[in-house]
């Protein structure tokens, strides 16, 4: 028994273990997505530009009556929506990100809730797409599902 510990513990030793750049790029990256959330929290637009790639591209999925409507943006469509007066507060959250990070490009997978001036209005699944440029981590891409119905209770608890 112990020497069947051991060689699982000498072959996890040979296994590579995270490097603190890889620790920090995953850092930034939950910290991007994290400030693009903030951004349409606040409906700031300056903060969601410093965020974006330039030509970056949105797109949601949703599903009605058996059916998948899929909504394409672009993220300056997205951004410009953050002026519309009937826009309401909106309050988006991600719990348990799976993040991916290979040199300069990156994968975000996470659960998330949306609520909208303090009601809860959806659920889903967010997955972004973000590259690292000279001026730090940017989203190039962005796609969600929106949940309706059958959600699960956040983990977050009730938003403050």
């Amino acid at each position: 028994m112990q020497r069947g510990l051991l060689c699982v513990l000498a072959a996890a030793a040979l296994l590579p273990a995270p490097t603190r750049a890889q620790d920090t790029d995953r850092a930034q990256v939950i910290a991007a997505v994290q400030s693009f959330f903030d951004s349409m929290e606040r409906a700031d637009a300056e903060l969601a530009k410093k965020i974006l790639m330039p030509d970056a591209r949105f797109f949601s999925a949703a599903e009605r009556d058996g059916k998948v409507t899929v909504r394409p943006s672009t993220g300056e469509a997205f951004v410009a929506g953050f002026s519309n007066p009937n826009r309401g507060k909106a309050l988006e959250r991600m719990w348990n990100p799976e993040v991916r990070v290979q040199r300069s490009i990156a994968q975000v997978w996470t659960r998330y809730d949306f609520h909208n001036n303090g009601t809860f209005s959806h659920c889903g699944i967010d997955a972004f797409s973000l590259v690292k440029t000279d001026d730090g981590w940017k989203i190039a891409s962005a796609m969600w599902t929106v949940e309706r119905t059958g959600c699960a209770p956040s983990p977050l608890g009730a938003p403050k």
